[in-house]
């Protein structure tokens, strides 16, 4: 029997106002001395406003849990989940992966809900070293597992090109909690199944 679902939703649509974005972009770009008469940079101010909007809505989801009915006991691993985030010191974008794994306790999560959490926390300007923590705090919260891990690689283009330019940097940012953190051979296994040499 699934335990009754959790709803979560991290969504400022309601407060999102798409003119007000238009107008400033538009403001934004005449003030860096980008003319905006072209036809092909007419629309780019509401096109702007709305990639922003998107890149800052995360989509609802349901965090159904389930009965651990067999005892398991080992790693679950969700590796290389895609993950795009803004930076919010530049609002310039991070793409990279993260690897979400956790040690069961007498309840499992369908897998899909992983990649959601990663999701939820990232839909925001972040820094990814918070991230990374969130998204293991928020888990460990609401599972109550054994364990939780969590790594993100992911490359910061406030980074690559701009600043100091290095093209091809990636950093890497980890949270353990529980028995991934406190017992050695459980972390070294889920940082080497990570990819990770501990």
């Amino acid at each position: 029997m699934s335990h009754p679902a959790l709803r979560f939703v991290h969504n400022p649509a309601d407060s999102i106002d798409l003119v007000a974005a238009e107008l400033a972009a538009r403001n934004f770009l005449t003030a860096l001395g980008i003319s905006l008469d072209d036809e092909h940079l007419h629309a780019t101010p509401g096109r702007m406003a709305r990639a922003y909007a998107e890149l800052f809505t995360s989509r609802p989801f349901d965090l159904t849990t389930f009965a651990n009915d067999e005892g398991y006991d080992e790693l679950v691993l969700a590796r290389r989940i895609p993950l795009r985030s803004v930076c919010e010191h530049h609002l310039l974008p991070f793409v990279g992966v993260a690897h979400v794994g956790y040690l069961p306790g007498d309840r499992i999560l369908g897998l899909s809900k992983l990649a959601r959490v990663v999701e939820h926390f990232s839909r925001r300007p972040q820094v990814q070293e918070r991230l990374t923590k969130q998204i293991a705090d928020w888990l460990d919260e609401h599972l109550q597992p054994k364990g939780v891990g969590v790594v993100i690689e992911a490359e910061h283009t406030c980074m690559t090109l701009r600043g100091v330019q290095a093209a091809g940097t990636t950093a890497v940012t980890s949270t353990l909690l529980g028995s991934l953190r406190e017992d050695a051979r459980s972390r070294q296994e889920f940082l080497s199944f990570t990819g990770i040499t501990p």
